[in-house]
């Protein structure tokens, strides 16, 4: 649509690709609506549309991927999690940070990382509550009890709360205290998970799975937008590959890849990326200078004391270290991390 258009005009062209009996999808941007079209079984002559008041262009969409492709929208997408002017948002010139620990593990814990992230100036508390693990007999999480505590977390220092839904029948409850829902890597397909996830009015953080291409991964996107929320949030977070020297390889090329292709923000997690705590800082800061819109970090009170993943969670002093580098590289690429003093 044209910078110009008016709600009307949206409607319009809204209520026109519905009498035609297809779904429209009115993505709002800085500057004009995009909307996009599915469940056309084939091309659709853009005359239908060009000549409809507020109309720019009407473009044909070549990639499988259609909403999350940057042929439907060229500008950015912005990703606000939770309400008023304050709230983060992630893919704007803010880098966004998500820090906590890997597990919910008690309420000390939590508050502890909490407040040591918060300190250092992150705005956004990682936590999971149900984990889904390679093994039967590791630690699954606390549940209903860690949801809880991070609904505290929330209320107690103002940080947005981010944990992984882990299946539909989980997705209702951890709606209830999420800020934003993850979708972990060994979810990505998932397509029932993806369509319950599309259809939440909280945004998605959507991990790449272990061994997917970047259509496949788009492609999963487009599960979640093809059911009408368009708050999805991309994570790089390693794929497996034949290296030892690394939990998994992260793979930073994926960044500039995903600029190119969609408008949604992609961040990266190190912490899983390399599966080591002496290179989640150096990876995090290749991140910020490759392009990617923020990260996500493990981050515990004792790493050596937790019940999962601490062989790569950071300590409080070296997640204070990373968020001063961060910030420092962000600033040579026109992006801004505030820090608390």
């Amino acid at each position: 649509m044209k910078p110009s258009a008016s709600a009307e005009d949206v409607r319009a062209v809204c209520e026109k690709i519905e009498t035609m009996g297809f779904r429209a999808h009115p993505m709002p941007g800085a500057q004009r609506v995009a909307i996009g079209i599915t469940g056309n079984p084939g091309p659709i002559e853009p005359a239908e549309f060009e000549g409809m008041p507020g109309v720019a262009e009407a473009i044909r969409v070549s990639k499988p991927y259609k909403l999350v492709s940057r042929e439907v929208k060229q500008e950015d997408s912005l990703v606000r999690i939770g309400a008023g002017v304050e709230a983060p948002i992630v893919g704007g010139r803010e880098l966004a940070v998500i820090a906590g620990p890997c597990a919910i593990e008690s309420r000390d814990q939590a508050f502890r990382a909490a407040e040591r992230v918060a300190r250092a100036g992150a705005r956004l508390f990682r936590g999971g509550a149900f984990k889904p693990r390679t093994s039967p007999y590791s630690f699954q999480g606390l549940g209903q009890e860690a949801l809880e505590v991070l609904d505290e977390v929330r209320e107690r220092f103002g940080l947005g709360i981010v944990t992984e839904t882990i299946d539909p029948a989980n997705c209702d409850l951890v709606e209830q205290y999420a800020d934003v829902l993850q979708v972990g890597a060994r979810n990505m397909q998932n397509f029932s998970l993806l369509k319950r996830v599309g259809r939440s009015r909280k945004p998605v953080l959507l991990k790449r799975g272990l061994s997917a291409t970047l259509e496949e991964f788009l492609m999963a996107a487009e599960y979640i937008l093809s059911e009408g929320n368009y708050n999805v949030i991309l994570c790089e977070r390693g794929v497996r590959t034949f290296a030892d020297h690394t939990r998994n390889t992260l793979d930073l090329s994926v960044i500039p890849a995903v600029k190119r292709l969609s408008h949604l923000p992609i961040i990266v997690d190190p912490s899983h990326g390399t599966g080591k705590r002496n290179q989640v800082l150096p990876l995090a800061r290749a991140a910020i200078a490759v392009g990617a819109d923020g990260l996500i970090v493990e981050v515990h009170p004792e790493p050596d004391r937790a019940l999962s993943d601490g062989f790569q969670s950071l300590d409080p002093g070296q997640f204070e270290l990373l968020m001063r580098e961060a910030a420092a590289i962000g600033t040579v690429l026109g992006r801004s991390l505030t820090l608390n003093p």
